[in-house]
């Protein structure tokens, strides 16, 4: 088993979901590494208990590990100075699809907070949203999509690298908050009849 900071935070951001009764999008988890930087990336989409495949409102979650991040934890693990604190950067993209009309940016960004709750000392940001219009072969009738995405990251101090419980307390917070925003957007009037 890797005994890493980073597979704690993802091992903490799993059970956070699994608290919250999200339900893991099967096939989407990927754990990926950039040959040429060094950087790692957590790839993961949760969605509501019974929405199907693919489901109506997901999130999908991205947690970054860049290359500088792992030699401030390599510093600090080998009793070095602890100079500057590794981070995880952190985006959470809330999306609804398959509408059939489409959507006002206006009623989604209207419905959710600017922040999320904090992480740590800090709270991921909302950025505008995104409309995505999907056509079939036939061009005929297409489907709508829109995503809202939250980004910042997650600055880990002595504390959470010495002792992993931290991180469990630290992204407690964000099943539940993921799995109310999801239940938020998927209750959004959306199709205009």
């Amino acid at each position: 088993m890797l005994d890493h900071v980073f597979t704690d935070a993802i091992g903490a951001l799993r059970d956070a979901f699994e608290t919250a009764r999200l339900e893991r999008q099967a096939f989407e988890e990927r754990f990926q590494s950039d040959v040429l930087l060094g950087d790692l990336m957590w790839q993961t989409s949760y969605g509501l208990p019974g929405e199907g495949l693919p489901p109506r409102v997901q999130a999908d979650i991205t947690c970054s590990w860049p290359t500088w991040s792992q030699t401030a934890y390599r510093s600090w693990y080998v009793d070095e100075e602890f100079t500057e604190p590794p981070r995880i950067e952190i985006e959470i993209v809330f999306r609804r699809q398959q509408l059939l009309t489409l959507p006002d940016p206006a009623v989604v960004v209207g419905a959710l907070p600017l922040d999320s709750p904090r992480i740590g000392r800090e709270a991921l940001t909302r950025s505008g949203p995104t409309v995505e219009s999907i056509y079939g072969h036939d061009l005929d009738k297409p489907e709508y999509a829109i995503e809202v995405s939250y980004e910042g990251a997650y600055e880990l101090d002595e504390t959470g690298l010495a002792d992993g419980s931290t991180l469990d307390q630290h992204f407690g917070a964000l099943g539940g908050w993921i799995a109310a925003t999801l239940m938020t957007v998927g209750d959004l009037s959306l199709d205009k009849a």
